[in-house]
Formats: C-alpha cells, structure tokens, sequence
C-alpha cells in the first residue's frame, strides 16, 4: 500500500473505531449537527441529454435524492418542515445545528444565479450553520465557482462528489460519463480557489465486476487526491433503474453484509485518522429497494458493524 496522507496514530474518536461526521461536526458547531436532505437542482448532465439520458444504472427518479424534502415547497418551506420533524427526537430546549444538503441530482449544473437563491434561502434560515452540496465532478464552471467562493465566505461550505469508484471500465459499465481526471481537475480546482470548503467523495463497494482490490485502489485514488471525507456505501439495487434490469435477470449479485463489514474494517485501517467518515453503510428507500435487504436496518447494521471492529481490533488508521 501507498504512503497516503501518513500521520502518527493520536486521535481520540468518540466511537471507539473512526472520525465521524459527527464528532467532526461537534468540533466545528459545538452542538448536535443534522442534515436536512433538500433539492435545488433538477437534473444533471446524465440525464438532460448533454452527455446522456436516464442517469447512472444505480440512480432513482430522484436522482439520489429519495430522503429529499419535496421539491414542491420554498427552500424555507423545506427547512422548517425538517426541523418540525426532527425535533420530535430532540429534548426539550436541546441545542442544535442543522447543514442544509442539497443532496438530489448535480447541485453545481443549472444557472448560478438560480442555485445561489437555492443556497441563501437555506443558509437564512435559523439554526443552518452551513450547506453540504452534492454534485458531480465534471459540473464546475467559473460562473459556479464563484458562488462557491461567496458561500464559503459566509458559512461552512461541504462539497460532495460522487466518484462512486476509480476503475475506469466501471464508470464506463454504470453509465456515468465523466473520467478519473474530471475528479482531479475538480479536486484541484475547490482546493485552488474555494480553499475552506470540506471535499467529501462518494464511493460504493460491490459494483457489478469488481473486486477487493479495486475497491481498494478506489479508495486509496481519492485518498491520494487529497478528499477530506469520505462516504461510503453498498451497492444498492433500486426499483425502476436500469441496475434493476439486470439484477431480476440474474446478472448482478449484492455483497453479504459479512463480505462488507470485511472491505469496510480493512478500509478503515488505511485510511488516516485526519480524515473524516461521513457515511460507512446506506439505507435505501424501503418502497424502492431491492437488494441488498439486509441494509433496511441502519441503525441495526450499524451496531453490527462496530461490533465487528470490536472483534476484529479495526481502528481508522491503526494499519498505516
């Protein structure tokens, strides 16, 4: 394995086993953090026709977005509803911090001036203490970046990039159109000119046709690039993707959620301990999902996982 991003082992975790987007978030805001998931894009160069139509095979109507707030309210319309919701689960008087994360479809393509009134309108809201933004990597523009570097000025900015994997004859099987080169080039260009903003890169493990060892060189390419966190997540089969076609004919098959534990411990000790975990396991939308069914329960494979780290000794960064 590569010398990535090596650093003597010292940070304390308040889980035992990985920086989480939650203690990260705590050290930032000082208080529980949660995302509220909203849309401001509407489509993406995968579906539009500019590089292609339908999406990825993985991808839902909603272009990832099936926990998004409906696109039929305000951005604050949105924002407050969420709130509502989550605050049944919080003590009373409890305080708390909210990311508003555009999370369906690619939120840096469309007119810039369209998506800052999407961003603003969040970030005006109460207790929003910053934006996450999902995209693409071949979705930036000076026009965009510009926005970027504005809302950065103005609160803690996150960018995501869905990579999803760094094998070049995956990306080309899963239909997403753009290169390991447009993710180094997007990689470059936020930490060259929005230098605050904290890059997270998507990836999934058990994509039709790979192995181990290309997850892992997955990870260790983003790792290489400089990505300050990390998503990670099984390969989900959704009702009504081109993914779905071929997993009822046979043609795909979903990782156990013992072979997955297995890549993620093995992720986690060659990944530094600087980095962040924003998401080791996903729950897909339980009207949607086909496969893998074990991953319904969250909370509950969640527990497993860190029952497996305890088992097996697994430390974010105790292999470097």
């Amino acid at each position: 394995m590569k010398d990535i991003q090596k650093k003597s082992f010292e940070k304390s975790f308040d889980n035992g086993f990985f920086y989480s987007a939650s203690q990260f978030y705590k050290e930032i805001f000082g208080v529980k953090t949660y995302k509220i998931s909203l849309t401001a894009a509407r489509t993406c160069p995968n579906r539009d026709g500019s590089k292609a139509y339908g999406g990825c095979i993985f991808c839902s109507e909603k272009g990832s977005g099936d926990f998004a707030e409906s696109t039929s309210d305000t951005i604050k319309d949105a924002v407050e509803r969420a709130k509502l919701r989550l605050s049944k689960k919080l003590k009373d008087g409890q305080e708390k911090a909210f990311i508003a994360y555009f999370q369906s479809f690619s939120n840096t393509y469309g007119k810039p001036d369209f998506l800052k009134e999407k961003f603003l309108s969040a970030l005006n809201c109460s207790d929003v203490k910053g934006l996450s933004i999902a995209t693409r990597p071949d979705c930036f523009n000076p026009e965009i970046i510009s926005v970027l570097q504005e809302l950065s000025r103005r609160a803690f900015l996150q960018i995501e990039l869905g990579l999803q994997t760094s094998n070049e004859k995956t990306g080309e099987y899963m239909r997403r159109f753009y290169t390991n080169q447009d993710y180094i080039n997007a990689v470059k260009l936020l930490k060259e000119n929005v230098p605050d903003c904290h890059i997270v890169t998507h990836l999934i493990y058990g994509l039709p046709g790979e192995k181990k060892e290309d997850m892992l060189n997955s990870l260790d390419f983003i790792l290489e690039n400089g990505s300050h966190g990390i998503k990670i997540a099984s390969l989900h089969v959704l009702k009504n993707t081109s993914l779905c076609k071929e997993y009822l004919e046979g043609r795909v098959k979903c990782l156990e959620m013992e072979e997955y534990f297995e890549l993620v411990g093995e992720s986690l000790l060659r990944i530094p301990e600087n980095i962040v975990l924003h998401r080791l396991t996903g729950d897909g939308d339980k009207k949607l999902l086909l496969a893998p069914l074990w991953t319904w329960e969250k909370r509950k494979v969640l527990n497993s996982m860190n029952q497996y780290f305890k088992e097996h000794n697994i430390v974010q960064g105790r292999g470097l």
